[in-house]
């Protein structure tokens, strides 16, 4: 089985190219989704962080808010990194059980792991290829806001805490740009995917 990691900064495409990915017959598994899920009242991490950040960080029903969250850890490396080294660990075994799961029923497949910061924390070394999705600073400014999670000033500190894209295009085996069209973005994640796929043979 082929394992590849699908990186990018904020807004850049990730989601799209992954469902891409997926509709080829990719076995994808997404960082983001498993951080939210380690982080309900059920998960892993949930008495932990709660332990760490105090109960300012939930809601009237006991869940974590992940934006109160955020707002504890988004001017504090310190905090940010308390975090990380609770969530992040979890994260990394539930994609590895992810792709080993993959490997058995289908040995023949390609398994990728969607996650943001593959190259900032030495994860990328995990996989067979790295796969980069990267736009324009003003692009992801863009779509960023037409989401409507963010403020724009959040949105632009949020981009001026990642790794630069040109410094992660040297780490990266494919990149896909993804400031075209859909159509082209998704004819590259087709030439991806071709690669891959003739890496088995």
């Amino acid at each position: 089985m082929i394992q590849a990691g699908l990186t990018g900064g904020f807004a850049s495409g990730k989601s799209f190219v992954s469902r891409r990915f997926e509709d080829l017959g990719c076995h994808v598994v997404r960082a983001d989704e498993l951080g939210h899920r380690v982080l309900q009242r059920d998960g892993e991490a949930y008495a932990s962080v709660v332990a760490l950040f105090g109960p300012r960080i939930l809601d009237a029903e006991g869940r974590i808010d992940r934006k109160r969250l955020g707002g504890e850890v988004f001017d504090s490396p310190e905090r940010l990194e308390q975090l990380n080294t609770i969530v992040h660990p979890i994260v990394i075994r539930l994609e590895e059980e992810f792709l080993c799961r993959v490997e058995t029923h289908d040995p023949t497949g390609i398994g990728i792991v969607e996650a943001a910061i593959l190259v900032e924390t030495g994860s990328y070394k995990r996989f067979d290829k790295l796969i980069l999705v990267a736009c324009t600073p003003e692009q992801q400014l863009e779509r960023a806001m037409k989401r409507g999670a963010y403020t724009r000033s959040e949105v632009l500190a949020r981009l001026s805490r990642q790794m630069p894209v040109e410094e992660k295009r040297r780490y990266a085996d494919y990149v896909i740009d993804t400031s075209g069209t859909e159509e082209k973005t998704v004819e590259q994640t087709n030439e991806v995917y071709r690669s891959l796929r003739s890496l088995e043979r």
